[in-house]
Parts: structure tokens; sequence; C-alpha cells
């Protein structure tokens, strides 16, 4: 089960932002592509995790799976065309069974990260989790590495100390426009309403410095702004008609620029500083680059904060050996999970079958036997039995155990093998019912 775990994607590492925004999918489409691809690529199991650093994805493999290199596909799903020769190996890296567990472990505890032990990646593992979850491609593995990746992160968040101190980008964004900001603080003008514009903001307000919410949806605006008992507006208004402000920080989920040339010279000619500061952690862009070129404003992009991020990665590595030293003990444990959730039907359906032949056998002796008894001592043997029956079935359940943890590859398969036919093929079915379940997901 665990050897069908594969995970492919792209990180920050190649190619920086741009290699992002090229392999990101459009949230319109997003869902029915990705039903498409598993079922084209018969995958039982499906998840996308797409942040401003990376995007990957991770899923279980089948008997009917065509390859075991996938990324020639994964290219054509998440760039929209086939890849050039050798350029889906170039640019996309692939995982395989425990290296895909573990390195779904290091990005969910934030020791893979620009800015190691940062905290919004658990929050994105989760909703990856959660949308393959709503979108019936979850199933029995996707459940195990998940459910340890946010373990792994819960430890590490607690147990050490990795996560203290700014280590979000979003904090380092945030401390730029802080920097920015002169004495009296300036207004700061912040686009959308993602957790990352949230977590941007408690800094910003820790340092008190006046906001702007701004969002597509007035509402969600408001609700943000009075978290912090800020002002608010809507995109279309600020788009028209910018007021005042000393810096941006946008950060939305749209699949297309929200401040083009005309907004930023109307933001530039509304602004009383002539070093306005705009900071896109958008992928795709939110503000146009070349927009910014023409008016003088200075733009400060992912790939500009994840450098920041980079430089303070060597000391922040030295904190992160006891993060590690959890995503190791979780890999130790992960095949025996598996593997008990595996077989988890076969020992279910064994101790069933000691059961039902006892209560049969005990039926007959009370027919034949002992049929002048009492309801009181029938009920009695019939527990008797049924709690024996139970015992009888522990013996070789924790033998199989035995052979799932430490037997060589086959040794459950040759147990069942041994057995007489129509109890190996009542072993098989449980076996081939979990298989059906998680190929349905």
């Amino acid at each position: 089960m665990l050897d069908q775990l594969g995970l492919i994607g792209v990180s920050w590492r190649q190619g920086g932002a741009q290699s992002i925004a090229d392999f990101t999918l459009d949230e319109a489409s997003m869902d029915e592509r990705l039903r498409e691809f598993a079922e084209t690529m018969h995958l039982s199991e499906l998840g996308y995790l797409a942040t401003c650093n990376r995007v990957e994805l991770v899923f279980s493999r089948t008997a009917a799976t065509p390859s075991q290199d996938l990324r020639n596909e994964a290219f054509v799903l998440l760039r929209g065309r086939a890849p050039l020769a050798g350029e889906a190996e170039r640019r996309l890296k692939a995982w395989q069974g425990e290296g895909a567990a573990e390195h779904l472990f290091l990005v969910a505890a934030g020791l893979d990260s620009a800015c190691v032990g940062e905290t919004e990646i658990s929050g994105q593992v989760r909703r990856c989790r959660d949308r393959a979850h709503d979108m019936n491609l979850s199933g029995q593995a996707l459940e195990i590495v998940f459910e340890e990746a946010q373990r792994i992160a819960a430890r590490v968040r607690g147990e050490t100390r990795l996560a203290h101190g700014r280590v979000s980008l979003a904090e380092i964004a945030a401390q730029q426009l802080i920097k920015h900001t002169g004495t009296p603080a300036e207004t700061i003008a912040l686009i959308g309403v993602s957790p990352m514009i949230e977590r941007a903001a408690r800094s910003l307000a820790d340092a008190g410095i006046p906001m702007l919410f701004v969002n597509r949806t007035p509402a969600r605006a408001e609700a943000l702004a009075n978290t912090f008992h800020a002002r608010h507006m809507s995109l279309a208004a600020f788009q028209e008609s910018p007021p005042s402000v000393c810096g941006v920080l946008s950060a939305t989920g749209a699949d297309h620029v929200v401040l083009d040339r005309d907004c930023l010279a109307r933001l530039k000619a509304n602004s009383t500083r002539d070093d306005l500061l705009a900071i896109d952690m958008a992928i795709p862009a939110d503000i146009d680059p070349q927009g910014c070129a023409e008016e003088h404003i200075l733009r400060i992009d992912m790939d500009d904060i994840n450098q920041v991020a980079e430089a303070n990665r060597a000391a922040r590595l030295i904190e992160s050996a006891q993060a590690r030293e959890h995503v190791d003990e979780a890999l130790g444990k992960l095949h025996d999970r598996f593997a008990e959730r595996y077989y988890g039907p076969l020992l279910g359906t064994l101790q069933q079958r000691y059961q039902r032949t006892a209560r049969e056998g005990v039926q007959r002796l009370l027919k034949k036997e002992l049929k002048g008894l009492g309801e009181d001592e029938r009920a009695a043997i019939e527990v008797w039995c049924d709690v024996l029956a139970r015992r009888f079935a522990h013996i070789p359940c924790l033998g199989i155990r035995g052979l799932v943890h430490g037997g060589p590859d086959g040794s459950v398969d040759a147990f069942i093998n041994g057995l007489e036919p129509e109890f190996a093929d009542e072993l098989r079915a449980a076996l081939k019912v979990r298989d059906n379940n998680g190929a349905t997901q």
C-alpha cells in the first residue's frame, strides 16, 4: 500500500515564482481536470497542493496505472501541453513510496520551505487534504500520510523552537512594509482576505500601522477590517479611485493582475510618497510588473521574499534537528500503520469466521444434546462460546500481525493459501473489498 504512494511537484527552487505560476491549475477548471487525471491514470487517490512556493500532486497508484513515473502526464495536466524531450524530468521532481511520505512530512513541518519553520504551510496541507476528501479522491493511503503530516507539524510547533520568531513569509513581507512607513505611520493597503494577508495584518497591527482592507467581495473585506478596527473598501472602488497609501500588499487567488498599469498610475498620483512600495505575494502576479516599472513603483515579489528567507535559512537549519527527529520517528512507524490499515479487514473477517463457526457448533449442540436446558443456561453457553471463539481467533491474528510487521514479503499470502479453499477465498475477499473501496474513492 505504501509502495503505491507517489508525489510529483515543482517548488520555488526550480525557476522561482514564475515557474510556480506556470504549473498552477486554474481554479475554475481544477476539480474537473484533477478528476479526469485520476480516472485516466487509474489513480485510486489524488491530492493537489498549491502554494506561493510549490505545486505538488500526491497520489496512490493502482495495478492499472500505466507508468511508475508519471511526470510527463503530470506536466500535461499542470501546463496544458505536452513537454519537450526531457522537459518534464527537468522541471518536475518525483518521489515514490516512503520517499513521497517523507517529502510530505518535511513540507508540512516547514522543513522544506524557503523560510524554514514557516507556519502557513500546515494549513495549506490541511486544505489539500480537505479538497481531496470533498472531491472523493481521498482514501486510506492519503488519509494515513495526511494524518501523520498534520501530527508532525503540530509536534514541531509545540515541541521545538523552529516556529519561533519571524518564520512566516507573510511576516517577512510585513517587515518590509513596516520599514517603509514613515513617522507617523502611513496607511498600508491589503488586497485579498487570504490567511497570508491576515497574518501580515497581525504584524502590521502590532506595529501600529494603519490598514485599509480591499477585496472583490466588500463584505469579506469589512469582516476582516472589523477584526483589526481598520478601514475597508471594494476592489472595484480601489481600482477606480485608490486613496493615498504608502504601500500595498496583495495576495489574492485571481488568475489575472488586479492592479494594472492604469490603476497603478492612479495609485501613484494619489499617494503623498514618491517611493510607493508594492509587494506582490500572489501566484500568478496580482500587480503588473511592467506597470510598476513605468510608474517608478518599487515592486517586491515572491522571488524577492524567498531570497530574504533563504538568507536566514542556514541559521534556522541548526534549529531543525529536533524537528527532523519527529519526521524520522513517523517514517519508522509508517509501514506498520499502512499494514495495520490494509490487513485490518482480513483480521476482522478471521475473527468473524471463528465466531460464526462457534455459534453454528453451539446451535447444533443445543438442538441435539442439550435441548432440555432453560433459556438462561442456553444464553450463558452462547456467551461463553462467543468469548472462547474470540480468544482462539486472537492467536492467529497475533501471528498474522507478526508476519505483516516482521515476516518476509508474501508471508501473509502464503498463510492464506495454506487454509482450506473456502476460508482462503473469504479472507481474500476481505482484502479485495478494501482495494475496491480505495479504487472507487
